[in-house]
């Protein structure tokens, strides 16, 4: 039950200064940040990353929003961690996101909009979808000697 997850806060979250507000998020909820560093990725790593959405009509602008400023990937460890983290992230789209995630209180945009304009949708983070996922990615992002084992206080309350 407890799991490991990726959340990257994307270029629009980096550029907005949202990094403390988003991490602030996970930590107050009581999850453990086991990874952190700041990247700006190039298109090859995107591919790796994206690579489900490589052949997909919107994936040339992914790509594009993904490269074009600095982001911060999060290695993220909790009682059931990528179903959480999911639900404090929100909906995708962040028109159709609940009041109190993240996407929900700092994102307004929606697939329509971002379609018209033919931009990738600017919501803020990635969250991986599943634990399966949520492997793949940590590895991809975090060499072993990137995450850090240590103990939070609410593990004395919870663990």
């Amino acid at each position: 039950m407890i799991e490991r997850t990726l959340v990257l806060i994307k270029p629009d979250g980096i550029l907005r200064g949202l990094v403390g507000e988003i991490i602030k998020r996970f930590e107050q909820r009581g999850l453990k940040v086991v990874g952190l560093k700041m990247v700006w990725i190039d298109k090859s790593f995107a591919k790796k990353h994206y690579a489900a959405h490589i052949e997909k009509d919107f994936y040339k602008g992914l790509e594009e929003f993904i490269t074009s400023a600095p982001l911060v990937a999060i290695a993220i460890e909790g009682i059931h961690a990528v179903e959480y983290v999911r639900k404090i992230v929100g909906a995708t789209e962040p028109k159709s996101a609940e009041l109190g995630t993240i996407r929900g209180d700092f994102a307004h945009t929606s697939y329509k909009y971002s379609d018209s304009k033919g931009i990738t949708i600017k919501n803020l983070v990635h969250a991986s979808g599943s634990v399966e996922e949520a492997k793949k990615e940590v590895a991809l992002w975090f060499t072993p000697t990137e995450i850090h084992t240590y103990k939070i206080s609410q593990e004395k309350e919870i663990f």
